[in-house]
Order: C-alpha cells, then sequence, then structure tokens
C-alpha cells in the first residue's frame, strides 16, 4: 500500500505506480463519493472517439449525388463482391 499526503491546495497525488496500473492519464475526471469508510474516487470512462454531430459523420463520406436506397445500396454491394470475385478467379 502506497502513502500520499494532502497540499495546502487540496490536492492528492495518485503514486505513479497506480495511475499506470489503471492507465489514467493528466486530464482523466473522477467522481468523489463520501463513504463511511472515507473517500472513494472512482474514474470516469474516457469516450474512445470525441463526439461528432451526424452531420459530421455522414458528411465524411463524400457522395454528393442524390439519395440511395437500400436496395441501391446492397445492388452495388453484389456488383462490387461480384467483381472482386471474378478478379481473384482470373
Amino acid at each position: 500500500m502506497e502513502k500520499t499526503r494532502l497540499s495546502s491546495k487540496g490536492q492528492i497525488i495518485i503514486p505513479k505506480a497506480v495511475r499506470d496500473a489503471h492507465g489514467w492519464t493528466e486530464g482523466t475526471e473522477f467522481t468523489v463519493e463520501d463513504t463511511k469508510d472515507g473517500v472513494m474516487l472512482k474514474a470516469q470512462p474516457q469516450p474512445l472517439f470525441p463526439r461528432k454531430t451526424i452531420e459530421e459523420v455522414v458528411g465524411c463520406s463524400g457522395y454528393k449525388g442524390p439519395p440511395k436506397t437500400l436496395e441501391d445500396m446492397k445492388r452495388g454491394i453484389d456488383v462490387a463482391m461480384r467483381e472482386r470475385w471474378e478478379r481473384k478467379r482470373k
């Protein structure tokens, strides 16, 4: 068990071995819970990717034509897979 102390600014340093073991880096956010036995810190899960709007995500496709139906997309995939299969046969 490692020890730490409270600074004059109310900060506690979590020992490096503990931070490394949990993958906590600068900016990791915690919730602080007061319990009958003391204080519990819980690290908040970090998102894998920054939040994006649907416009940002769909906009990256680069398609500028009229909207496609699911049937149009299925036909396109079928054609591409057939062409790929034919190339492998040669």
